[in-house]
C-alpha cells in the first residue's frame, strides 16, 4: 500500500516551461525553508511499504527522531525491536536512502484457528492453555517455537518425553491462515530405578513408602506413580525432608533429586542425595511471651513437644497451629508465635521456645484461585480458616496448604502473597492444579472366608469438582455376594461436618464351618465431627435387616438350637445409633512405621426394630521403627455386647471368634460352641472378647520395594466367651450343651502382606499354640481388606 505524500497542481500550458524552472528553485531553496526552522537540520522521511492492513501512521508512531529531526542507529534499532513486538509482522527491515528511512514489511498471517490433531493424553482445552498462539491472533513463527516446547513440556508432566510436535500452516488467502500442532505422543516415559544415598537410619523401603513416585513393575500401571513426573518429584523430596524431620532429624535435608534418562532402557534413573545429620531429642520446652496481656502458662498448656522426646518436626508445626488459633480466641489475631530452636550438638538435644510477638496488622484484601480447571473455588476455600477481611496469619495460610494437598484433588499446591492495594492489605494466591480423581478396579482372587471371588470397584473422589466423594463395591464370591453404595459431603450445609449415606446389602451361604447362612441389606447415614488434628468422631444411625438361613443338608445333623431359635423368629429389623471415636498419629496410612490408632466404637440398637442391644469395641495399635528395614507392632482389641429391655442381643450381632483376633482359626473357628449331640455343632457366638498381637514386619530381600511387599512374623492371643442366649426352649425337652468357658487361643506363625491398589492382601500361615478341643482350625488364610 502506497502513501500520497503530494497533490499535484494543474497551470496554464504557456506557463509550463517556465514553471518547470519555478518548481525547481521551489524544491530546491524553499522547500528545507519550509520543512525545518531556521538553524536547524531537515526531518528525515519515512517511507512504509508492505503494509496491508497496519496504517502507514501506526507504524512511523514507533519511530522517536532525535533533537536534530534525524533517526540515528540507537533510534532505528529500537524502533525495529518496537515494531517486532507488536507481533503483526513475519519481517521487519529497515533500510536508509538519500531522504531518510525505508521500512519493509510483511505482515503476519491472521490465525483463524489454532488446532491440535493426534492428542489423546492430554486434552485439547489444557494444550490451547499451554500455549501463546490464539485465534484472531497473529502468526508468529517465534511463539509457534516457544508453543511447541510449551507442549512438549505438558507432556512431560504426564510422563511422556517421546512427544514430538510438528506445527502446520494452512494459507487461507488474504492474510489469515490456520494452525495445527500434529502430535506424535510417543509411549509413557517410566521411572526405572530409585535409589537413595546418603540414607544411614533410615532404610530404603521406608523412604519409598513416604514418596509418590515409584518404578516401573508389573503391578505399577495400577497406581501410576512410575511415570516420570518433575512435579511429583519435587514433591517427594519435601516429603522426604518432612518425614526426617519427623524422625528426629533436626537437620536433614535432601540435597537433590537428580533424574538422568537411559535412552537404552527409555526410562528414567532417579536419586534422591539426603544429607541425615545428627538424631536430636527436645530439650528444654517453653514459650515465651512478648505480648503484653497474654499468659504464656496458659499458653504452654498446649504446647505438644515434651522435654526428653524424640525431636517431631510435626509437632511444632501443630503447636504453631495450635497457638495461633488459641491466641486468636483470646483477641490476638495478628499474634504469631515462632519456634526457635538451640541445639546442644553435645548432647543431641535441641532446646525449643515458642516465642510470641505481636506481628505487623495486615489484613487479607483478596483471596485469588487459578490452576483449578474442575474443582470449585469454594471446595478450595472451606479448606481456609480465614477468609478476605480477616488478619492475615501466616500459620494458618500453611495449614490450609497442607490441607488442600491432603484431599489428593490436585497435582500441585502452591500458597504465595503479594502486596494489596494499602500497606496493610495482601493479596493471597493460590494455584492449585487439578488431576484425576475417578477409581476404576476390577480384582479377582481368593478368601478362605468368601471363596473365590471378583470385586469391582468404582469411586470418584471429587464428583464435579464439588468435593462429593461417590463409591460403590460389588462382590461375587463362592459363598457371598454382596453390593455396597457410598455417598459423602466432607462439608455438610456449609459446616466442618461430614456426611454421608451408604445403602449395603450381603448374602452368606452355609459354608464347612458355618451350617448357616445369612441375609442382610439396610441403610446407614453418617456424620464426622473432626475435633483436632489426630482425633475425630463419627456419628451414624443404621437400619437394617437381618435374616438367618437353614440348610437344607446338615449331613443328617440338625442345627444348634440356638441357631433354629434365630431362624424361627424371622427377619428382624435393627435400628441402631452409634459412635465410632479414632484418635490416630500414624505416618503413613498403608504403610506406618510410627504412631498410634486407636477406634472406639459404640452402637445402641432399640430406637424401633424388633431387637435391643448395646455393642461396645475397642482396638488398639502402636507402631514403632525398630531400625531401617523393621517395624514393630502391638494391638489390644475388645469387646462387649449384652441386650436390654428385657431382650438378649440376637445371635447375629454377638462375637465370633476367628483369624481377625487370632491368626490360625477357621471364620467362627473358636468361641461359645453348641456341643449337644446330634446337632452341628456351631459357634453360638459370645458377649466378650479380647486379643492381642505382637508383629513384626519387614522388607523382603531380593524384592523391590515399590511392589509393596512386606513379611511379617507374629503371636496372636485371645478369646470370645460368656454366651448369653438360651439353652432351654418352649416345645422341645432338649437343654443346649454350651462350651462357654474363657479358654485362652493363641498361635504363632509368619504371613506376607501386598499393599495393591485395591486394598492389603494378605497370606498368613500360624501354628495354633493353645486352643479347647472343639475349635476348627485353619493354619493358611487369605485376605484382603483396606489399609
Amino acid at each position: 500500500m502506497k502513501s500520497k505524500y503530494s497533490v499535484p497542481i494543474q497551470r496554464p500550458r504557456r506557463l509550463r516551461a517556465a514553471g518547470g524552472l519555478l518548481t525547481i528553485a521551489f524544491v530546491v531553496g524553499i522547500a528545507p525553508a519550509a520543512l525545518a526552522e531556521p538553524g536547524s537540520s531537515p526531518r528525515e522521511t519515512i517511507v512504509v511499504e508492505g503494509n496491508l492492513r497496519v496504517d502507514a501512521e501506526t507504524v512511523r508512531s514507533h519511530f522517536k527522531a532525535g533533537a536534530d529531526g534525524r533517526f540515528d542507529e540507537a533510534a532505528r534499532d529500537a524502533a525495529l525491536k518496537s515494531l517486532i513486538a507488536t507481533k503483526l509482522f513475519d519481517k521487519v527491515s529497515i533500510d536508509r536512502t538519500a531522504g531518510g528511512l525505508v521500512v519493509h514489511l510483511t505482515e503476519a498471517p491472521v490465525l483463524d484457528r489454532v488446532a491440535f490433531e493426534g492428542n489423546k493424553k492430554v486434552k485439547d482445552a489444557d494444550l490451547a492453555a499451554a500455549v501463546e498462539s490464539k485465534p484472531r491472533g497473529s502468526l508468529q513463527r517465534s511463539t509457534v517455537q516457544s508453543d511447541v516446547n510449551r507442549i512438549v513440556e505438558a507432556y512431560r508432566h504426564v510422563g511422556r518425553d517421546e512427544v514430538k510436535v510438528v506445527p502446520e500452516v494452512i494459507d487461507r488467502g488474504n492474510g489469515r491462515a490456520d494452525l495445527v500442532y500434529v502430535i506424535t505422543e510417543g509411549a509413557k516415559t517410566a521411572v526405572r530405578k530409585i535409589s537413595f544415598t546418603g540414607n544411614q537410619a533410615i532404610g530404603a523401603r521406608q523412604l519409598n513408602a513416604v514418596i509418590k513416585t515409584s518404578e516401573k513393575s508389573l503391578l505399577s500401571m495400577l497406581t501410576g506413580g512410575d511415570v516420570y513426573d518433575p512435579d511429583r518429584i519435587a514433591q517427594d523430596r519435601e516429603r522426604l525432608r518432612l518425614y526426617y524431620r519427623s524422625k528426629g532429624y533436626a537437620d536433614a535435608s535432601v540435597r537433590s533429586a537428580d533424574a538422568e534418562f537411559d535412552p537404552a532402557t527409555k526410562g528414567f534413573a532417579v536419586t534422591f542425595a539426603i544429607d541425615e545429620g545428627p538424631l536430636y531429642r527436645f530439650g528444654n520446652v517453653g514459650v515465651i511471651c512478648n505480648i503484653p496481656g497474654l499468659d504464656s502458662e496458659k499458653l504452654s498448656r498446649v504446647v505438644l513437644a515434651r522435654g526428653g522426646a524424640t525431636f517431631d518436626g510435626n509437632a511444632l508445626d501443630k503447636t504453631t497451629e495450635t497457638l495461633a488459633i488459641e491466641m486468636a480466641k483470646l483477641g490476638y489475631p495478628f499474634a504469631n508465635a515462632t519456634p526457635r530452636a538451640t541445639r546442644n550438638e553435645a548432647a543431641r538435644t535441641v532446646d525449643i521456645s515458642f516465642v510470641i510477638d505481636q506481628g505487623p496488622r495486615t489484613y487479607i484484601e483478596r483471596i485469588d484461585i487459578h490452576g483449578n480447571s474442575r474443582t470449585r473455588d469454594y471446595v478450595i476455600r472451606r479448606e481456609f480458616d480465614i477468609a478476605e477481611g480477616d488478619p492475615y496469619n501466616k500459620t494458618l495460610i500453611d495449614r490450609a496448604e497442607r490441607r488442600l494437598k491432603n484431599l489428593n484433588y490436585f497435582k500441585t499446591v502452591k500458597i504465595s502473597n503479594r502486596p494489596g492495594s494499602s500497606a496493610d492489605r495482601i493479596i493471597v494466591d493460590v494455584e492449585a492444579v487439578d488431576q484425576p480423581t475417578g477409581e476404576f478396579f476390577i480384582s479377582g482372587g481368593y478368601s478362605t472366608s468368601d471363596g473365590a471371588l471378583v470385586e469391582l470397584k468404582l469411586g470418584e473422589r471429587n464428583f464435579y469438582g464439588a468435593g462429593q466423594n461417590l463409591q460403590s463395591t460389588f462382590t461375587l464370591g463362592q459363598y457371598a455376594r454382596g453390593a455396597n453404595l457410598a455417598a459423602s459431603e466432607p462439608y455438610f450445609l456449609g459446616t466442618k461436618v461430614s456426611a454421608g449415606v451408604e445403602l449395603f446389602g450381603r448374602q452368606m451361604d452355609p459354608t464347612y464351618y458355618q451350617s448357616y447362612g445369612s441375609t442382610t441389606y439396610g441403610g446407614r447415614l453418617l456424620f464426622g465431627t473432626p475435633l483436632t488434628e489426630d482425633l475425630g468422631v463419627q456419628w451414624r444411625y443404621s437400619i437394617y435387616n437381618q435374616n438367618i438361613t437353614l440348610s437344607p443338608n446338615a449331613g443328617g445333623l440338625v442345627p444348634s438350637l440356638a441357631v433354629q431359635e434365630a431362624a424361627a423368629g424371622g427377619p428382624a429389623w435393627v435400628s441402631a445409633a452409634g459412635s465410632t471415636a479414632t484418635y490416630s498419629t500414624l505416618d503413613n496410612l498403608k504403610s506406618p512405621t510410627s504412631g498410634v490408632r486407636s477406634q472406639l466404637s459404640q452402637d445402641f440398637a432399640g430406637l424401633g426394630g424388633d431387637v435391643k442391644f448395646l455393642r461396645t469395641t475397642e482396638d488398639v495399635r502402636y507402631y514403632h521403627s525398630l531400625n531401617s528395614d523393621l517395624v514393630g507392632m502391638v494391638r489390644a482389641q475388645g469387646g462387649y455386647i449384652t441386650g436390654w429391655g428385657g431382650q438378649q442381643a440376637p445371635l447375629l450381632n454377638s462375637f465370633f471368634g476367628g483369624p481377625t483376633m487370632v491368626r490360625g482359626f477357621a471364620t467362627n473357628g473358636f468361641g461359645p460352641r453348641d456341643l449337644t449331640p446330634g446337632t452341628t455343632m456351631d459357634n453360638v457366638g459370645g458377649s466378650m472378647y479380647w486379643a492381642t498381637t505382637a508383629e513384626l514386619q519387614s522388607s523382603i530381600p531380593g524384592v523391590p520395594d515399590e511392589y509393596g511387599l512386606r513379611a511379617t512374623a507374629f503371636i496372636d492371643a485371645g478369646s470370645v466367651f460368656r454366651y448369653k442366649g438360651p439353652t432351654a426352649f418352649p416345645g422341645s425337652t432338649q437343654s443346649m450343651q454350651v462350651a462357654n468357658s474363657n479358654v485362652m487361643r493363641s498361635s504363632v506363625g509368619a504371613g506376607l502382606t501386598w499393599a495393591s491398589p485395591f486394598g492389603a492382601l494378605t497370606v498368613d500361615y500360624a501354628v495354633p499354640l493353645t486352643k479347647a478341643a472343639y475349635d476348627i482350625v485353619q493354619p493358611l488364610r487369605f485376605s484382603a481388606g483396606p489399609f
